[in-house]
């Protein structure tokens, strides 16, 4: 049987066979056999994984040994760079074309990676693949030993009877073991530096107080090189930067990744021809290390490139982001308390500078490097984006924490929509050195600029340190304005107790937090508890404060959520702008409510620049804090856990390099495992025939690249459909339709349930009545094709329809019932994804199940759903946005249907109209049947966002 990935590639390929497709799914449709069984079933987990190689396989910047060797070029291993639109295949509605960047990233010849350079040694040493352990089982044991044990429990483990009489492994003992480790080839190695501070403080004697610390450091452009060079990140690697468009014209620009954005292009232009630029992501952030008890810290320097795709880099098992030092974390003592502050600065300049002085040269000449392809390229390393919190993003610019990081705007106008002069890296360093020298420019004090004199940004070449602050949701979004500010007034105009009412009457939905207790008692936020209060809060305000107060709220959300989109266009920017010009034009109705005396509010400020950085740089999930911070796990709290305690920056750097080598080793041997397969799979397949659907052959995908590059662009991507999965066995086998009338709440069962039959089964004799029993289900998975705004995977919905349950015997709790809403096709082609609400009307399912079997006649084996109809979308309010529903009723009942199960779209949420103030009954388990007028909440998630935004 062919695979999904088979057929794809073959079809895509083929255009006849493409249209033999196109007929046969056609047909299937037409005879309505969407469905195996009761249930619509489909490898979704190939979906994810095919879906995102259809889109790698036409895309242009992904650079192969075909392109970069074309025998009708004058340089057999050189790239041709030319001006070329070409399409890369997502689906129907996201089609995107890419205009690549002329003489961006070409190669100079053909070479060796790392990996490929040491499966040649071990072959010429004639050394088996798991040496040097015995086999693969030993390799499987010392690879768990160093992720898991530490080298007391090692040794304790090693000497054991029944691992030494029974496992028998070649070492003995953690030393033997450390020894065998060591043997292993690891990443660039690390070195100390001792730095010795000079304080203002004297002893006893009148000496001067001086402190030595040691900075940790690896060579970033080794880092760099490492990172390039890697095999395993060669289908997610790019080395020229393009233009992306929504349409074959160039009119519609798309911004995601780093390479679509401005920054590489407008750096392109001031290198040799050729160059490949290496955009160089730094992040840092001081953290503690002990818990309860000490103040041990440290302060890791992090950093990747911008040739990897974000998604990648975001995958901390993939090590796509790497760390290149430890920052000394000092108290420095040795100064007095008004001296610190400034000194602190200095050092961590100093330090950096140390750190990365090897990418001065780098940046400036370019270094020659294998790269993931098996291609030479002159790579040129620059600073292209520094990751940071507000504190430490002051520390990096050298300026004071009451000053923009990017623009000149006064102190005092931050509240204010203006536009302002942006820093100038070079004029920075000019009034440093003129005060330095004395000269005490007023500029130096306008601009809250600190003292430091040799800034370790001043000599990479290339790089604009202001620019290079990207945005960070997290603090400045999430924490920020919103919960730190936005929450603040509306608690404040509400009341605390109202708020918590309302939100624990908040109906419930899939994978939504529900503040049990309110909000009032939450004690530690973290993002998570933004994010989820951010999914409610339109719909939970409407009524309890003023419209106008409405409007600034929903601003921010707009904001926020146009924020977090993984791809832009010159639409979600437009959003982007116009919600922060909404709240701008509102905000005054704060200070009329006397919650807010000014908005000359730093963060407010900050996020002005969040589309300039976007387009400079890309979206904002390629630089989110929040990597930084679950990274100090791995390379910071669980290396000091590994240590006694003492001296533990060597300690740390020693474990971490071990880690690194059985990490590098562990990726060796997966690259062994892929290249082993393709050329197996190669060997299988004859050249001159591509009719194997099932073949993933690397030579394949390449030869249909080869193909796409110089075909005009055509749509040949079949679009995905909507997938319905349902269990394999019913959770509620034989259930009688009184137990679905009570239990369920369906008391129009039988009346819709005969209606659809005589609809849909004219010819149909048998009238379902109180004996019949059904086969129910406790909940249907929605798969739904990829919306590439928000994800590159195909996203899971779950509905439920699921009755109360009561507590059981002993502490066994119970769960309330759990029927969810949801949006129902209204004569909407459903076989692709979801772009607007109209043509939709929400319904409440209570019932999953398939017929019995006197009815399962030909297409009736399907699974439908029992539903409880709403009203049509109103048209949206002005103050939230958001649009009402109402229950539907039919001649005094809930207007109820039975439709197939395949009508069903997604999910929704809706949220009760509280008015001012709840009603006390309502409970999050009974407002759905308390209440009677709903609004749709779009801010459930972004798939949903999106789909409101584009109907407005």
């Amino acid at each position: 049987m062919p695979t999904s990935g088979g057929v794809k590639r073959h079809i895509a390929g083929r255009p006849d066979c493409r249209r033999q497709w196109e007929l046969l799914v056609e047909n299937q449709n037409d005879i309505g056999i969407p469905s195996l069984g009761n249930q619509t079933v489909a490898t979704n987990t190939n979906t994810n994984t095919n879906t995102y190689s259809q889109a790698d396989l036409f895309s242009p910047h992904r650079r192969s040994h075909s392109e970069s060797s074309n025998p009708n070029a004058d340089n057999p291993t050189a790239s041709k760079h030319q001006w070329v639109t070409i399409e890369e295949v997502e689906d129907e509605d996201h089609t995107q074309y890419f205009e690549q960047c002329v003489d961006a990233g070409q190669t100079l010849r053909e070479g060796q990676t790392g990996f490929e350079r040491f499966h040649q040694y071990k072959e010429g040493m004639s050394e088996d693949k798991w040496a040097p352990f015995y086999d693969e089982e030993e390799w499987g044991l010392a690879e768990w030993l160093v992720k898991s044990l530490g080298q007391t429990r090692t040794d304790e483990f090693l000497k054991l009877p029944i691992t030494q009489n029974r496992t028998k492994p070649s070492f003995h003992n953690n030393r033997s073991f450390l020894q065998k480790v060591d043997e292993l080839p690891h990443g660039a190695a690390w070195s100390c530096k001792k730095v010795n501070v000079q304080g203002n403080k004297t002893d006893e004697k009148g000496q001067i107080l001086h402190e030595d610390v040691e900075l940790w450091m690896r060579d970033p452009v080794e880092c760099v090189k490492d990172l390039i060079g890697n095999p395993l990140f060669c289908d997610h690697m790019v080395y020229a930067p393009v233009r992306a468009y929504k349409d074959p014209a160039g009119l519609h620009r798309v911004i995601d990744d780093m390479w679509t954005a401005d920054w590489w292009c407008d750096k392109q232009k001031q290198l040799p021809k050729g160059a490949t630029i290496a955009p160089i992501i730094l992040a840092s952030d001081k953290t503690c290390l002990s818990q309860f008890r000490g103040d041990k810290s440290a302060w890791p320097v992090y950093l990747s490139i911008g040739n990897i795709v974000k998604e990648k880099r975001r995958q901390t098992s993939a090590r796509a982001t790497v760390l290149i030092g430890y920052l000394p974390a000092g108290k420095l003592d040795c100064f007095t308390s008004d001296a610190r502050s400034l000194a602190s600065y200095r050092l961590f300049h100093h330090c950096m500078s140390l750190l990365l002085q090897p990418l001065v040269a780098a940046g400036q000449n370019g270094v020659e490097m294998v790269c993931a392809d098996s291609l030479i390229h002159r790579v040129y390393p620059i600073l292209a984006a520094y990751v940071a919190d507000f504190p430490e993003q002051c520390l990096v610019a050298c300026c004071k924490e009451n000053q923009c990081l990017k623009c000149l705007v006064a102190a005092d106008e931050r509240g204010d929509p203006l536009t302002s002069l942006m820093r100038d890296p070079e004029v920075t360093k000019e009034i440093l050195e003129k005060q330095k020298n004395g000269q005490h420019p007023i500029q130096f004090d306008d601009n809250g600029l600190r003292a430091v004199y040799n800034p370790f940004w001043a000599n990479l070449p290339h790089a604009d340190i202001f620019l290079a602050f990207t945005p960070d949701l997290l603090h400045q979004v999430h924490k920020g304005v919103f919960k730190d500010h936005l929450v603040k007034w509306c608690l404040e105009i509400v009341g605390e107790d109202e708020m918590d009412a309302r939100f624990k009457a908040m109906p419930d939905y899939p994978g939504l937090r529900h503040f049990k207790k309110g909000i009032s008692t939450v004690r530690q936020w973290m993002g998570t508890e933004h994010k989820e209060m951010q999914r409610v809060f339109i719909g939970l305000l409407a009524g309890a404060v003023p419209s106008q107060v409405l409007v600034v709220a929903r601003a921010i959300l707009d904001f926020s959520y146009y924020a977090q989109l993984r791809m832009h266009t010159a639409e979600s920017l437009d959003g982007l702008e116009s919600a922060l010009a909404v709240f701008h034009a509102n905000k005054d109705v704060l200070q009329e409510l006397e919650v807010r005396e000014h908005f000359n509010i730093p963060k407010l400020h900050q996020i002005s620049h969040f589309v300039k950085s976007i387009t400079l740089f890309g979206s904002t999930d390629g630089f989110n804090t929040e990597l930084p911070e679950r990274l100090h796990i791995d390379f910071a709290k669980d290396a000091y856990r590994a240590s006694n305690k003492r001296d533990y920056e060597e300690q740390m750097a020693l474990w971490l390099q071990c880690q690194d080598a059985v990490f590098l080793r562990s990726s060796y041997l997966d690259w062994l495992s892929e290249r082993s397969q393709s050329a197996t799979v190669s060997s299988h397949t004859d050249p001159n025939c591509r009719d194997d659907l099932d073949s993933d052959s690397d030579a394949e995908i390449e030869e249909l690249q080869s193909e796409s590059r110089n075909a005009a662009p055509t749509n040949i991507s079949p679009t995905l459909p909507i997938v319905h999965v349902l269990a394999k066995t019913p959770a509620h086998p034989r259930q009688s339709v009184q137990h679905l009338i009570t239990a369920h709440g369906a008391t129009m069962f039988l009346p819709a349930l005969k209606s659809f039959l005589h609809k849909h089964m004219p010819r149909n004799n048998i009238v379902p009545g109180l004996h019949d029993h059904f086969d129910v289900y406790r909940q249907v998975v929605v798969v739904t094709p990829p919306d590439p705004r928000v994800s590159d995977s195909p996203k899971r919905w779950r509905i439920r329809a699921t009755p109360e349950v009561q507590p059981g015997p002993g502490r066994k709790p119970g769960s309330p019932a759990r029927f969810d809403m949801a949006l129902i096709s209204d004569g909407l082609n459903v076989t692709t994804e979801m772009n607007t609400v109209l043509g939709v009307r929400v319904a409440q399912v209570r019932i999953i199940f398939t017929l019995p079997r006197q009815f399962q006649v030909g297409m009736y084996s399907r699974a439908l759903a029992y539903i409880e109809w709403f009203t049509p979308l109103w048209e949206p309010e002005l103050s939230s946005g958001l649009r009402q529903v109402s229950r539907s009723t039919r001649q005094l009942h809930r207007n109820a249907a039975v439709i197939h199960i395949d009508e069903v779209i997604r999910p929704c949420h809706l949220i009760p109209k509280m008015g001012p103030s709840v009603d006390p009954g309502w409970t999050s388990a009974n407002v759905y049947e308390m209440a009677n007028d709903f609004y749709l909440n779009t801010f459930i998630d972004l798939e949903t966002f999106c789909i409101s935004a584009g109907s407005e």
